[in-house]
């Protein structure tokens, strides 16, 4: 983990300053660049929004799905947790927390768009950052690779329809042409794109290639997404001003949400016997989110001003200083855990 990422939450705090300094200073750019759309999709984001994702998506290799059998539990309860657990578990939070015990606190104008927010973070699993995660962990680097393929070949077909079935539970009107048009712009698109550049190059220059381009991909992916965050909080800079506490609301059901999926991920491959290699990366990735892709999909959905982006954002700013804790709290605990009867028992019949 680079510097520069392990200090993501400082320049995201920065970012926000920044942004909203410029918003009042320069309201007219902002203006201008939030009116460059076509379709809804706004062309400057766009732009950004690829030179944060293709770079990771760069790294997932899809011909790991042949080794989805290998680790069929530590895989069977990711999945469970991502695609069935958190989407539904972050809506409820969201209702519970911005919906109804934070409501007096919040603009009431925003209060839908804010869920809607939550929503879309959630049922985004993370992709690349999970790497890093579960490197710090000693994960098993084959699992990890095998479910980001598997959770991102789901993503293309069950993003749209699970924001868009939880955001009718929420009685939030759906654009469904946008959200369709987001998935094809912003999962679809650069999974083909980011895997046709990755079988060029190591047909043509093997890993070392691919790692040389990635190596110098990686600071631009991280410009990108701040220079994103500059530009929404440019917009939001008003109602963040006169609603600080706004943001510290936001971050309590993502908090709960997080250490919730991820100890439920743990526990569950716990009972399930499998290896803490592998329950070390299946509780992060079912606690992380890939919030490159909500931040875009906010934003294409709802627009700037939205409290939906300014809920995804959020996000970002408490993803790796919580990650890292979860980590902590998974290393820690690994006695523990590998002390379980349903773990010694499958560790004896593999032997």
């Amino acid at each position: 983990m680079s510097t520069f990422e392990r200090y993501l939450t400082v320049w995201v705090a920065l970012c926000i300053v920044v942004g909203i300094a410029l918003g009042h200073v320069l309201p007219g750019v902002f203006h201008s660049i939030g009116a460059m759309e076509i379709a809804r999709v706004n062309l400057p984001v766009a732009v950004l929004i690829w030179l944060m994702i293709v770079p990771m998506l760069l790294r997932i290799d899809f011909a790991a799905l042949g080794e989805v059998t290998r680790h069929w539990r530590g895989i069977g309860v990711t999945l469970f947790i991502n695609w069935a657990v958190k989407p539904f578990s972050m809506a409820a939070l969201g209702w519970l927390f911005i919906g109804w015990l934070f409501r007096p606190y919040l603009p009431a104008d925003q209060i839908d768009s804010y869920i809607a927010g939550l929503i879309i973070l959630a049922a985004a699993p993370c992709t690349a950052m999970v790497f890093v995660w579960s490197n710090l962990t000693r994960g098993e680097p084959h699992f990890t690779l095998t479910q980001v393929a598997l959770n991102d070949a789901i993503m293309v077909v069950a993003f749209a329809p699970i924001v868009g079935l939880l955001l009718g539970l929420s009685a939030i009107t759906v654009p469904w042409d946008t959200l369709v048009l987001s998935v094809v712009l912003y999962i679809v698109v650069p999974v083909v794109v980011a895997q046709a550049v990755r079988r060029a190059l190591l047909a043509r220059g093997g890993q070392a290639s691919l790692d040389a381009l990635l190596t110098r991909l990686q600071p631009l992916s991280l410009v990108a997404l701040l220079a994103t965050l500059v530009l929404l909080f440019g917009f939001q800079g008003e109602q963040i001003l006169a609603q600080p506490l706004v943001i510290a609301l936001l971050a309590v059901p993502i908090l709960i949400q997080v250490y919730l999926n991820s100890g439920l991920a743990y526990l569950l491959n716990r009972l399930a016997g499998e290896k803490h290699c592998v329950a070390g990366p299946s509780a992060l990735i079912g606690a992380s989110n890939f919030f490159e892709l909500a931040v875009a999909a906010a934003i294409s959905l709802f627009g700037f001003q939205s409290g939906a982006a300014l809920a995804t954002v959020v996000g970002v700013l408490i993803e790796v200083p919580v990650m890292l804790s979860v980590v902590w709290i998974v290393n820690r605990s690994k006695g523990w855990y590998e002390s379980g009867s349903s773990v010694l028992q499958a560790a004896h019949e593999t032997r």
